[in-house]
């Protein structure tokens, strides 16, 4: 009999990882631009930090998958969060001494979105070791809801740090990076694939993970619908509800409280998703989700109200972590142990790559084209992608692993240990999150429905 995840020892000690390390993050999220702007006076440049993170993510994603498939996990994990450390201490002593400068700054934001990379796939390897399969479902929840709540609060501490002493924020990520990697060490599950990766730039190990995506039709449908077009979709969507309910950048409030609902979303989401057992319903939640978007796009394009935005929009994205979830749970299960950190870093890769053009093209439509219209657009393709769904022959199969995977099942049987079965030998999420890590997991944020 499997052990209950209260009583898995190593399953509490991630999540306290994850907690630890995603409120450090949240926090400097939002001090960091606030630092350049009041050292620079340029928004320019602020806003320059966040584009050098996301594009290092997305080159280095893939190679930190392979890299999680040729490494022992828990190390790697290890490694990963005593390089964040290093980084975020060099950035927290220049700005108690006064100057951080923007050389330093984007060193740091590149260094942890390097580490990111690496970790989030290690992560996703050690939890597969930690957590039986039947509760695979009920632990990504449980991550989903922590991670959910500390971006909600995470941001606002932040900024109340922030305004006490600039360097508040930084002190209090190294402090949450130090504890973080405390609970990683502490961790006595090992998690190593039977077959390595090769290496790490070869063009076989880095398309590894989107072959196997590929050779599933469920997985390939899936990640390409929900993932790649509700998730530019809804980025979109919210963007320009943004837009609209902020009139036009005079006021916040209403944008505002929409973006707060979305969040909130999430957060409500990932705390019912254990007893709606998604990885069960998975079909019929990516359906309705997808269904649900298309309804909140055509009542937006006819009645103009920030709470009836905020409140569809939270309907969606609760919808949508749920489904997440229950994706994420069956993707674990069916990835065979030795490339699961692959799969997962293709995953991400192909959920997060068209994050930075959803909002770009609600901007786009809402100047040329007017919000009734805009919201038409956009509803038109969430049409397209909810048909898509609900017809596909290949997403009512569900997911079958490929017959081509014969050593799949005999890498199971030996996984590494898991607490309380027997002694080992020796952070969504989905999400576990890693050092400096704003997750770009495979797992819903406030980006939309597709992010998985």
């Amino acid at each position: 009999m499997a052990t209950p995840l209260r009583s898995n020892r190593d399953f509490r000690l991630l999540w306290m990882s994850g907690l630890f390390a995603v409120l450090g993050s949240q926090m400097s999220a939002l001090a960091l631009p606030l630092l350049i702007l009041k050292e620079t006076g340029s928004a320019v440049q602020a806003g320059t930090v966040g584009t050098v993170s996301i594009c290092a993510v997305l080159i280095t994603m893939l190679p930190g998958g392979v890299m999680a498939d040729r490494v022992e996990r828990r190390r790697l994990m290890r490694l990963c969060d005593v390089g964040s450390l290093l980084a975020v201490t060099a950035l927290t002593v220049a700005v108690w001494n006064g100057h951080a400068p923007m050389m330093l700054v984007l060193l740091v934001a590149t260094a942890g979105a390097v580490l990111n990379s690496v970790y989030a796939p290690a992560a996703f390897g050690l939890l597969r070791a930690v957590v039986p399969p039947d509760q695979m479902g009920t632990a990504t929840a449980r991550l989903q809801a922590r991670t959910a709540t500390v971006r909600l609060v995470g941001p606002l501490v932040g900024g109340a740090l922030f305004g006490i002493h600039e360097a508040l924020p930084f002190t209090a990520q190294f402090l949450g990076l130090f504890l973080s990697t405390v609970c990683v060490a502490l961790v006595r599950t090992r998690s190593a694939a039977h077959k390595k990766a090769g290496s790490v730039f070869s063009r076989d190990e880095l398309t590894a993970g989107l072959g196997f995506l590929w050779q599933l039709p469920y997985l390939r449908t899936v990640l390409l619908v929900f993932g790649l077009g509700m998730n530019f979709a809804f980025g979109a969507l919210t963007f320009t509800a943004l837009a609209v309910f902020s009139e036009g950048g005079r006021s916040g409030l209403g944008g505002g409280f929409v973006i707060t609902c979305v969040s909130a979303g999430a957060l409500v989401g990932a705390l019912l998703a254990p007893r709606l057992s998604p990885d069960r319903h998975i079909r019929a939640l990516l359906v309705v989700t997808c269904w649900s978007c298309v309804l909140t796009a055509g009542v937006l394009a006819w009645l103009s109200s920030p709470l009836v935005a905020g409140l569809l929009c939270a309907v969606c994205m609760g919808l949508s972590t749920v489904a997440s979830i229950g994706f994420l749970s069956t993707l674990l299960v069916v990835t065979p142990e030795d490339r699961v950190g692959r799969v997962q870093s293709a995953a991400s890769f192909l959920s997060s790559i068209v994050q930075p053009f959803g909002p770009l093209a609600g901007g786009a439509l809402l100047t040329a084209l007017g919000p009734r219209n805009a919201f038409g657009v956009v509803g038109a393709v969430l049409a397209v992608s909810a048909a898509v769904m609900t017809l596909a022959p290949s997403v009512r199969s569900g997911a079958v692993p490929p017959p081509a995977s014969p050593a799949a099942p005999e890498a199971d049987a030996e996984e590494p240990d898991a607490p309380g079965q027997h002694e080992p030998a020796a952070r969504p999420v989905p999400d576990a999150a890693g050092p400096h890590r704003p997750a770009p997991r495979p797992v819903p944020d406030a980006a939309g429905p597709g992010a998985l």
